[in-house]
């Protein structure tokens, strides 16, 4: 377990201070978590670079309102310098041949002297490239690691963006299919009831009242209406039927057929009469409505029905 550093733990009070989590630094400062994590707890080698620590701590400091220069300043014995280590200086200056004692060996290593120098120059500078090559290369690495980081942040972002409108258009889908259906259901109601309407006033208006009844048969008045059609319809056996209007014209004079209907449009005729030769079994409409027979088919077989009909004028 690591210990926190005076400088990591001043760092963390300060973000503490200011109500922010680590994943807030890191939104804030672009930096990673991981690498927060290690100023904090004072464990750079988990850095890319020495350069990266100072730079980011600077980034850390100005996110949570302190001073950098003061922070380096105050915590210089926490924080990894930049430089390489001090490379060991040749020898200010050569000692003429008249200082250097005279012998064989001296003398030849004072010869090798200068290549000696320029090889340690090159390999000091080849140090110095390496080193400078090996930040570039963190440099970059974290550079990509941020931007791949952002680049799922941003793919993440944009496919739940998606299912949110997704989700959106089948709710108002949803929505504007129960509206329609709503709607749909209210017209068929409401033309229901017109027709029913329609047909309670149709009924209300149509009357077919008695007006007289004698041995086998019976007179009715039909009014209230603008029509005057007439539908006979044998159900159970062969029956003679005779169908005339008021002055004798016939309509109808034949066998009707046990399953077989008849139709007539009366509406301009003031009056009809319909002799039934076998009246059970036999069924009148006017207008679509049953009507009754004048007598009990069952005690009188033969029936004369005559309908006279006062077209009612339309208003």
């Amino acid at each position: 377990m690591l210990i926190l550093t005076e400088l990591g733990q001043r760092l963390r009070q300060e973000r503490e201070n200011k109500g922010m989590s680590l994943e807030d630094l890191q939104k804030n400062t672009k930096i990673q978590k991981r690498y927060l994590i290690g100023i904090e707890e004072g464990n750079y080698d988990v850095m890319p670079g020495k350069f990266y620590v100072r730079a980011f701590i600077k980034q850390y400091c100005e996110a949570v309102g302190l001073n950098p220069d003061d922070i380096f300043d105050q915590y210089k014995t926490d924080i990894p310098t930049t430089q390489t280590d001090d490379i060991p200086q040749p020898l200010s200056r050569v000692r003429s041949r008249k200082e250097i004692p005279q012998n064989t060996k001296a003398s030849k290593a004072a010869d090798y002297l200068p290549t000696i120098l320029v090889v340690a120059g090159v390999l000091v500078v080849g140090i110095i490239i390496w080193v400078i090559a090996q930040n570039i290369v963190s440099g970059r690495q974290e550079d990509q690691a941020a931007n791949t980081e952002q680049t799922n942040n941003e793919v993440q972002q944009s496919e739940e963006q998606q299912a949110s409108n997704e989700d959106q258009a089948a709710k108002e889908a949803a929505e504007k299919e129960a509206i329609e259906k709503e709607k749909a259901e209210k017209e068929k109601a409401a033309k229901e009831d017109e027709e029913k309407k329609d047909e309670e006033k149709e009924e209300t208006k149509q009357a077919y009242r008695e007006v007289q009844k004698s041995g086998r048969n019976g007179t009715y008045e039909l009014s209230g209406t603008d029509e005057f059609k007439l539908e006979v319809s044998s159900t159970q056996a062969d029956t003679w039927l005779d169908v005339k209007n008021g002055k004798g014209n016939s309509f109808y004079n034949a066998m009707l057929k046990n399953g077989e209907t008849k139709e007539f449009d009366f509406t301009k005729e003031s009056e009809v009469r319909v002799n039934i030769g076998f009246s059970p079994g036999v069924q009148l409409k006017i207008n679509g409505q049953d009507v009754s027979l004048p007598f009990d088919a069952n005690q009188q077989v033969r029936q004369v029905v005559t309908i006279k009909y006062e077209q009612e004028k339309a208003q």
